[in-house]
């Protein structure tokens, strides 16, 4: 059984930052493209950033490209996801999930159905 953990989130003013992180039990981690998706109250969950399996490769939704950064460590079975300059509309639930290779392909890493394994989410809360 492959176990998905977040950690990291919080309440923040707008301008700030915060650094989620995931980590993944059992299975072989370098074989999971990671991801992030969030969701807002009342909204559907959507894609927010993805790393391939390596970590060479990243994706970002257009609302957050040059703030956030996601990044990933094979050697500690972990993903992260460096959130800066933080706007009130960033507040979400925040998933991480994981998924095989197949989903690097196409637009599927943008769709949460294309994931195998999900975390229960870490909250995120910015004040303006």
């Amino acid at each position: 059984q492959v176990h998905v953990v977040e950690s990291g989130g919080g309440l923040v003013q707008a301008g700030g930052s915060l650094r989620l992180s995931c980590g993944v039990s059992e299975g072989t981690f370098s074989t999971y493209v990671m991801a992030w998706f969030g969701q807002a109250p009342g909204k559907a969950r959507e894609f927010v950033a993805a790393v391939s399996r390596s970590g060479v490769t990243t994706d970002y939704s257009d609302r957050v490209k040059g703030r956030f950064t996601m990044s990933r460590d094979n050697a500690k079975n972990t993903v992260y996801l460096q959130m800066n300059s933080l706007k009130p509309e960033d507040t979400a639930v925040y998933y991480c999930a994981a998924g095989t290779d197949k989903v690097w392909f196409g637009r599927r890493r943008f769709s949460v159905d294309e994931y195998d394994y999900w975390g229960q989410g870490t909250q995120v809360t910015v004040s303006s």
